[in-house]
């Protein structure tokens, strides 16, 4: 997470950061504490805002995740995820049924073409309204 975090000292301000899995928790805090990050797509993981202060008032951001995916539905994430929904109007949780983790790869075995066809999608919106 630190190596991410120290990795994106190097961008510039107004970008929006995105992460899948483990690589959510330094994309989560450099969104949640970075002055000028344009939003946050999170991908299959999602910590709750308190891991990194409080979520930027506004800030718009995409979290995607299985229902049944045993790291994202078991672990937590998708009740994190559901509770900054609930408390941040500028963002979006999408659950696409199945249990692949990562199934938005096309590299990997899990991958999901309708789902991962569907994430597309809703970045490519998500980025045109920035």
């Amino acid at each position: 997470m630190e190596r991410g975090v120290q990795l994106a000292a190097e961008l510039p301000d107004d970008v929006v950061y995105a992460g899948f899995s483990l690589g959510v928790m330094p994309a989560q805090q450099l969104a949640q504490t970075s002055p000028g990050a344009q939003g946050a797509l999170l991908f299959h993981a999602c910590a709750p805002t308190s891991e990194f202060g409080t979520w930027p008032e506004g800030m718009p951001a995409q979290i995607h995740g299985m229902n049944a995916d045993p790291f994202f539905a078991d672990g937590g994430d998708i009740d994190a995820a559901r509770a900054l929904a609930a408390e941040e109007s500028n963002v979006e949780l999408f659950v696409y049924p199945g249990n692949q983790h990562l199934f938005a790869d096309s590299s990997l075995a899990v991958y999901n073409k309708e789902a991962a066809d569907l994430v597309k999608q809703r970045i490519l919106a998500f980025l045109d309204n920035l």
